[in-house]
């Protein structure tokens, strides 16, 4: 899926998407989300998934979903915009990622995910999570325009084993447990 008009991003594109990405930070902070952890430090990664830590730092077991969000965005403009510019398409993903980011972090959707999933312990995202998100996506967005499909494809798939095996959790589940909460993938996620 690489036949472009332009495969190339112009700075006044990448302009567009860091102020979108800025204009969601200052979003969340007004709707009172913590800039960094509350634990006082910046770790690179975090790995413990039952944490009251998760969510908060720069990566986490969710930074592959994210990558796969870019994945996906990349080739649903490339399917309904492929005539317009790599850098109005980027923008357009950078913004359905930054409104999911602002949705994801409502009082609504957090008491969602702590009832019908395991994430008992989920308060949300800080500021810095948040913002990393939105660059893992646009690494995968970046990362599909430049891969042959079946590559991405393969990416998205190892992402989503690797981390259902590790977490027992993924996009999939995710998108399942939040739309159509099921007792079996509960238990499942459990252990």
């Amino acid at each position: 899926m690489t036949g472009t008009t332009s495969s190339r991003i112009g700075p006044l594109w990448w302009l567009v998407v860091l102020t979108i990405v800025l204009l969601m930070a200052a979003t969340l902070l007004a709707m009172g989300r913590v800039p960094i952890c509350e634990c006082g430090t910046i770790k690179l990664w975090h790995g413990a998934v039952v944490s009251s830590e998760n969510s908060q730092h720069i990566s986490d077991w969710y930074s592959p979903s994210h990558f796969i969000h870019g994945l996906l965005f990349y080739w649903v403009t490339w399917l309904l915009l492929r005539q317009k510019s790599m850098g109005l398409r980027l923008a357009i993903a950078t913004a359905v990622e930054a409104l999911w980011e602002i949705v994801e972090n409502t009082d609504m959707v957090i008491n969602r995910y702590r009832e019908a999933t395991i994430a008992l312990d989920y308060f949300g995202d800080s500021v810095l999570n948040s913002v990393s998100d939105a660059g893992f996506m646009i690494i995968g967005f970046l990362f599909a325009s430049r891969m042959p499909v079946a590559v991405s494809v393969g990416i998205a798939v190892f992402f989503e084993l690797l981390t259902a095996y590790i977490i027992r959790d993924n996009l999939t589940l995710n998108i399942i447990m939040l739309i159509w909460p099921m007792d079996w993938i509960r238990v499942w996620q459990g252990g």
